[in-house]
């Protein structure tokens, strides 16, 4: 793993430790998903000791199809792999291949008050969805199984310690606050252990909404397919979607959250596609109005995703070599989780295996 350089005849320090996570709850990612965190991923792998988990656990926390779930989390993670995260530099892996999980979870779970869980807001809006019949336990506990992933990674304590940053958004942040509770709970009942985590926004992190209704965040859950552009969707319905999405009154292409939303939302993918500040790609299309601003930036978005779709055709026809990259990566986390779990039962006062 990477290390951070130090000063000349000094001992390099230890790289700060990133963790992060996603779901495998769709056949494809979309360009919220890219631009707003999984770009990010791609550029932190160089700079941190990087954890990447497709979170399989918590995709079934709502009713789901076995045979669905086992494909989108291989196509998951051949996605992460095509758009340029390095099994070398990189731990990537799957939730379910590191047990550790589950066990650090029950025991946060012993250590959250029930109403404390009760208030987070994802879990209000998610049941509210569902209704009571269909929300579970495993929905109600979802933000502790998320503080688990997170501190099962905490890096070892002490005075030359890693920081434990997390890429957050803010639909987050107060699961991200639960974890740093509890890690200090935790600490101050059975003695330091974890290392709180710190809610890390990269540069170059977009906050992408809807197509078709800009107000909104682009979601799967919550946006129509017209409002959504998907990683790897075919070049034919890209081009439509772009060309297509929402636009204001008036032609100028002009930088405006409240009177131009939906404009606001194609120069913000235009200028993190490309790299161009918001200024100047309103300089180069002064006057030239929707059209041929929409054709440009479908094309860029053609161009940034029609090599990832290939790629992650490619690796998903090498199933065995995709499972060998998968077994890599739960074998390098488990080395983590494993040591981790091993001070936590020994704080908590489980008996020893007598290894």
């Amino acid at each position: 793993m990477p290390e951070a350089s130090s000063p000349i005849g000094g001992t390099a320090a230890p790289a700060p430790r990133v963790f992060s996570g996603i779901q495998p709850t769709a056949d494809s990612f979309h360009l919220g998903n890219y631009l707003g965190a999984l770009r990010q991923w791609v550029s932190l792998q160089d700079s941190h000791e990087a954890f990447y988990c497709v979170v399989d656990l918590h995709a079934i926390t709502v009713e789901h199809d076995p045979a669905v779930l086992r494909r989108r989390t291989k196509v998951a993670i051949a996605q992460l792999f095509a758009m340029g995260v390095d099994p070398e530099r990189a731990t990537v892996f799957a939730q379910s291949h590191v047990p550790e999980h589950a066990e650090l979870a029950w025991v946060l779970g012993c250590l959250t008050g029930f109403g404390e869980a009760g208030r987070m807001t994802q879990f209000k809006d998610k049941s509210s969805k569902q209704g009571s019949a269909g929300t579970s336990v495993g929905l109600f506990t979802y933000p502790i199984l998320q503080a688990a992933d997170i501190l099962l990674y905490t890096p070892e304590p002490g005075p030359d310690e890693q920081a434990l940053r997390v890429p957050v958004g803010e639909d987050q942040r107060q699961h991200l606050e639960l974890t740093r509770t509890l890690a200090g709970r935790f600490n101050h009942r059975f003695g330091t252990t974890f290392v709180e985590p710190e809610a890390y926004i990269p540069a170059g992190a977009a906050k992408i909404t809807d197509l078709q209704e800009p107000t909104a965040k682009m979601s799967k859950s919550a946006s129509s397919p017209q409002g959504i552009v998907d990683v790897l969707e075919e070049p034919g319905p890209m081009r439509k979607k772009i060309m297509r999405a929402v636009t204001d009154t008036g032609t100028e292409v002009v930088y405006d959250e409240e009177k131009k939303a939906g404009v606001t939302n194609l120069l913000r993918i235009y200028s993190a596609l490309e790299g161009t500040a918001i200024g100047d790609l309103e300089t180069r299309y002064a006057g030239a109005g929707y059209g041929q601003f929409k054709k440009d930036l479908a094309q860029l978005v053609l161009d940034t995703f029609t090599p990832i779709r290939e790629r992650t055709l490619e690796l998903l026809g090498d199933e065995a070599e995709l499972d060998r990259l998968l077994a890599r990566g739960a074998e390098r986390a488990s080395r983590v989780a494993v040591r981790t779990m091993e001070t936590v039962r020994d704080r908590v006062g489980f008996v020893g295996r007598g290894h």
